[in-house]
């Protein structure tokens, strides 16, 4: 017989050591070292593996998270895949002391602080004698008419957007958007918006390029999305044609019966739309009486939901009068937690 010798005994029972070692190392670092699903989200924080790691982001620590509107989930979604509760006359208000044509009852922080985030303003001259760049002011209006608008709803632009700009270097992750309609030349709306420090934050959107995804917004600074009613210019290509890059549907009827999803103002084929949701009173004026009709939850969310379906494209922004009458941001909370009209309802956002 023959007997195996001490030292291959001894090699062999290292041998086995070492292997076993390696395997017991291997086994111990192989969930850092392997690599991620893109599509997943190893840390739970909201944001998928690939997204993080394409922007510098630890997909393995839940607490190196951006957030967007109010969740890092979002941050992932199109600008014009995502549902933003927005005003109509922003700035026409009982409390910016506006005496006609009132719009809302509370100015811009009571606005912001209940979650608006879009903004339809108007930008006229203090009067048509009263032209210059320092003259420019929110009213509410035709300048045409007697009396100047200016002369019952005056608001002071450069505070409002110095106001504006200020809640938004506050924030975080928040992407706001401004409609304008606008009766002043376009050098002094640029003015306006460079004394006011909002011109830095403006994205600037080609039409036929698809929308950014709202973090990449975020980390770009570029927070700002602006329309107005004027055509594209390329000295101001941040001013972008509302019914060039978006559309919307009718607006100001004077029933419910009458508010449909037919578009309205430009082509319906730009991938951001506005659903305008006011009623008018026999005046022509906001109706402060039925906004909480057509500003309630189950009205305005079947509504929008119905739109959703006919245009197959979720509502960009949903348009109020007296925005606090109702639940417009409720609203949005739902219809931001649906990704296709035909999704099962959530629950409302206050049970």
């Amino acid at each position: 017989m023959f007997e195996t010798k001490p030292r291959e005994s001894m090699n062999r029972s290292l041998g086995a050591v070492l292997i076993a070692f390696s395997l017991f190392l291997s086994g111990c670092t192989s969930e850092t070292d392997k690599p991620l699903d893109p599509l997943q989200d190893e840390d739970g924080d909201g944001l998928s593996n690939g997204w993080e790691l394409d922007r510098g982001f630890d997909p393995r620590n839940a607490s190196d998270v951006l957030i967007c509107q109010g969740q890092a989930k979002f941050c992932e979604r199109q600008y014009d895949n995502h549902t933003f509760p927005e005003t109509h006359n922003s700035f026409s208000t009982f409390e910016d002391d506006v005496w006609m044509a009132v719009n809302h009852y509370t100015a811009l922080q009571a606005q912001w602080d209940g979650g608006i985030r879009a903004f339809m303003i108007d930008i006229h001259h203090l009067s048509n004698d009263d032209t210059e760049k320092e003259d420019v002011r929110f009213c509410h209006g035709s300048p045409d008419a007697f009396p100047h608008p200016c002369m019952y709803s005056e608001v002071d632009a450069f505070a409002w957007l110095s106001q504006l700009n200020s809640l938004m270097n506050n924030s975080s992750g928040d992407v706001v958007t401004l409609l304008i309609e606008n009766y002043v030349p376009g050098e002094q709306v640029d003015y306006l918006f460079n004394v006011t420090g909002m011109r830095d934050k403006t994205w600037v959107h080609q039409v036929g390029e698809d929308w950014p995804m709202l973090g990449d917004m975020v980390l770009n600074g570029k927070t700002l999305v602006v329309f107005w009613d004027y055509s594209d210019d390329e000295r101001w290509p941040w001013l972008h044609h509302a019914w060039t890059h978006s559309w919307d549907t009718p607006y100001g009827e004077d029933e419910e019966s009458q508010m449909s999803c037919t578009v309205g103002r430009g082509s319906g084929e730009a991938e951001a739309w506005h659903l305008n949701n006011w009623l008018s009173t026999p005046w022509g004026f906001a109706d402060p009486v039925r906004s909480s009709d057509v500003n309630a939850y189950d009205f305005l969310l079947t509504r929008a939901i119905e739109c959703w379906e006919v245009f197959d494209d979720r509502p960009t922004f949903i348009a109020v009068d007296y925005w606090s009458n109702g639940e417009i941001l409720n609203v949005t909370l739902t219809l931001n937690e649906m990704e296709h009209w035909s999704d099962e309802i959530p629950p409302h956002p206050g049970l």
